[in-house]
């Protein structure tokens, strides 16, 4: 196999560990707010909650959603060097998006489902930033 080849083939092993480890990311996301739904009293506060946010609190919401989402395809079809730092820009961003919550509550109203979910996220999305960071310049595309 020459170089050439084996260059593409680390390069795209790289990519699909990037991405199927943001589908890992998002499905424990999506997991935690389905269990938080059976915390007693979640109806109620999801309707006190949606009578105070506003429409642009929402869409920052759902911008900050959209960034593990989004990276499952950006972490497949991007070049190294773009792939690289959105990644090192989206790992963080999005452990922010899960970590700060918590502290938003007393910590001892957040459930321990959700301390959980967003300790294995978090772990997950520093995987993703280091491995971003030593991803060798000589695999570029």
């Amino acid at each position: 196999m020459d170089s050439s080849m084996q260059t593409t083939l680390l390069l795209n092993d790289k990519k699909i560990i990037l991405s199927t480890v943001w589908v890992f990311v998002l499905m424990n996301m999506i997991y935690a707010d389905i269990l938080g739904m059976l915390k007693p009293g979640y109806i109620d506060n999801l309707n006190r909650l949606s009578q105070e946010l506003s429409g642009e609190a929402v869409l920052v919401f759902s911008f900050l959603m959209e960034i593990p989402i989004v990276m499952i395809l950006l972490s497949r079809i991007l070049k190294r060097k773009a792939n690289r730092l959105a990644n090192l820009i989206a790992a963080p961003l999005s452990i922010l998006w899960v970590v700060v919550p918590a502290f938003m509550t007393s910590l001892g109203s957040t459930p321990l489902s959700y301390v959980f979910f967003a300790t294995v996220e978090s772990l997950a999305m520093l995987f993703i930033a280091g491995y971003a960071y030593r991803w060798p310049v000589r695999e570029d595309e």
